[in-house]
């Protein structure tokens, strides 16, 4: 396969993944699909820090659009378009860890809940062997948004899968574009008859 057919498929696998990161990420400011708690400042302080959004989403949407444009005939589809990949796949892996750091502590923190009468990250605290990934029981702590466990587990683990993708993928396309730019891109027009 020549880079430039490389650097389309990249880009092309790149798209539904940051999409997929911005949606979980918006759909984590609001447990139970209640706008409340994002009102009251009741939302797990790791999806404040946007990952999913800014990380997973525009970190990675972005470069993904320049070495789509890589792997066409036309200004990118060139030596120097692919050393310019190099460095916007660059971002793609910094977006895509920065997602992944955010999506990991959002797993081992745990969620924000209520907890009886106050509202707190009851996991966080938790000492001794048991952990909440693994001892199912402990999610009865957190009384309020209704399986709000769940919820982040089935989210923040969404985000960590697809930015562990998103930074395989900008990796690969690093070292395709180092190819591309010392071997060419392949994209040649049609010759005339």
């Amino acid at each position: 396969m020549c880079t430039g057919k490389c650097s389309r498929f990249i880009a092309v696998a790149l798209y539904p993944l940051a999409v997929i990161s911005i949606i979980c990420n918006i759909v984590l400011f609001f447990p139970d699909g209640d706008v409340t708690y994002a009102k009251d400042g009741h939302i797990t302080e790791e999806v404040k820090y946007m990952g999913g959004l800014i990380g997973g989403g525009v970190m990675v949407l972005l470069p993904a659009l320049y070495i789509h444009l890589t792997g066409k005939q036309g200004c990118c589809g060139n030596r120097c378009g692919m050393f310019l990949s190099i460095a916007f796949a660059a971002v793609g892996v910094a977006g895509g860890l920065y997602s992944l750091i955010v999506a990991a502590l959002g797993l081992q923190n745990g969620p924000l809940c209520k907890t009886v009468l106050i509202w707190t990250t009851p996991f966080k605290e938790l000492t001794g062997d048991s952990h909440y990934l693994m001892d199912k029981t402990l999610w009865s702590l957190c009384t309020e948004p209704k399986n709000i466990v769940e919820f982040n587990l089935g989210l923040f683990g969404t985000l960590l899968a697809t930015s562990c993708l998103q930074v395989i993928l900008c990796a690969i396309q690093m070292i395709n574009g180092l190819f591309g730019c010392l071997c060419g891109t392949c994209n040649k027009e049609a010759q005339i008859a």
